[in-house]
């Protein structure tokens, strides 16, 4: 189970979320069955939608996440809602680049760099808020970043972070993300950059076991950081029989058709959670009546 904790400066002009995001990464990679370097990028992606989701006002505000990089991983696409809990899916979870040079995973050589990051805020509007960047470096953490400054124009730090055990397992994951409430304070700006200076890499706070209250304080050290709340957050999927009716109703009466005239049972993956719906040739053709009413 993930845990966010958010924490706010004394003058309240910075607001750091921070998240162990170790389980959930866990069941990405259990799930999707992903390489190390696939499960990397879903993991950053995660653990970013978390933080941003729990941003999110209202219950039933979600928040999707898509990368578009061209990579041999194809499209990555996280949903989260209002708690920060997540689903995630990639075109090709089993995809595998090179290591670096430094023995790392390549995460930007799997995901691209040739592309888009798009965030889509569903907040029950009549339209959905959609933004778009060309990616930065395919890295995510550095994606998320660019996003908020051009795109909302909040100055952001966001630091994503993966450790994996000699067996390739999930040792630590998480990340923070700092942003400056406006008006922004310069002196905040200030002891914020020497904090980043002095601060290890996030993977190195990972190995090292902090957990995300204590990242987050010391993000904003020397700024009378104090915890303003904190919750569990966790992958999950509300994928239903109900939900993929609706689907196969989506497809037309004329798909419809052709998959009762197949005389075979139907079957539909969710790309999420991997659960299997079958549909036998009857419940299509029930299907099939509902949508010609």
């Amino acid at each position: 189970m993930g845990r966010i904790v958010r924490a706010l400066s004394e003058d309240g002009s910075v607001l750091c979320s921070a998240i162990d995001s170790t389980d959930i990464v866990r069941e990405i990679e259990r799930l999707h069955q992903s390489t190390p370097v696939v499960t990397a990028a879903l993991g950053r992606m995660c653990t970013a939608g978390a933080i941003m989701g729990a941003l999110l006002k209202n219950e039933g505000d979600t928040l999707t996440l898509r990368v578009n990089g061209g990579g041999p991983c194809g499209t990555l696409t996280v949903v989260a809602d209002y708690r920060g809990n997540v689903k995630c899916c990639a075109g090709n979870a089993q995809a595998q680049v090179p290591l670096r040079a430094d023995g790392g995973l390549d995460v930007p050589a799997c995901v691209g760099t040739d592309g888009s990051l798009t965030v889509v805020k569903d907040m029950g509007l009549k339209e959905p808020y959609v933004g778009q960047i060309p990616l930065v470096s395919g890295n995510i953490a550095e994606d998320i970043t660019a996003y908020y400054s051009i795109s909302e124009q909040i100055p952001t730090v966001c630091a994503l972070g993966i450790v994996f055990n000699d067996d390739a397992t999930i040792k630590a994951a998480g990340g923070y993300m700092l942003q400056l409430v406006p008006p922004v304070q310069d002196s905040a700006v200030k002891v914020i950059e020497d904090n980043l200076n002095k601060m290890e890499s996030i993977t190195g706070l990972l190995d090292k076991g902090l957990k995300p209250d204590e990242l987050a304080v010391s993000a904003l050290e020397g700024l009378g950081g104090e915890i303003l709340d904190q919750w569990d957050a966790v992958y999950y999927c509300d994928c239903s029989r109900e939900r993929t009716e609706r689907i196969l109703l989506s497809l037309g009466k004329k798909e419809l058709q052709k998959l009762a005239d197949e005389g075979k049972t139907t079957e539909v993956c969710c790309h999420f959670c991997n659960k299997k719906y079958e549909f036998s040739t009857d419940e299509i053709v029930k299907l099939l009546k509902e949508q010609k009413n």
